[in-house]
């Protein structure tokens, strides 16, 4: 192939992937990656199954 025709490709493809806009359903790929959409992200689930550092050093003095 010739550096014109190769040129003539890569353009080609170039404008279709610019123009290329899949429809994408994303409350089906929230469901699938598992992330609950009501849950409050700012509340620390794990925080009270592990003692706090500063509470320990507290209880040894």
């Amino acid at each position: 192939m010739g550096r014109g025709r190769q040129k003539a490709k890569h353009t080609k493809i170039a404008r279709e992937l610019k123009s290329y806009s899949p429809s994408v359903n994303y409350s089906a790929l929230e469901r699938e990656l598992g992330h609950p959409s009501n849950e409050d992200q700012y509340v620390d689930k794990w925080a009270d199954q592990y003692a706090d550092e500063d509470e320990d050093e507290l209880e040894r003095a």
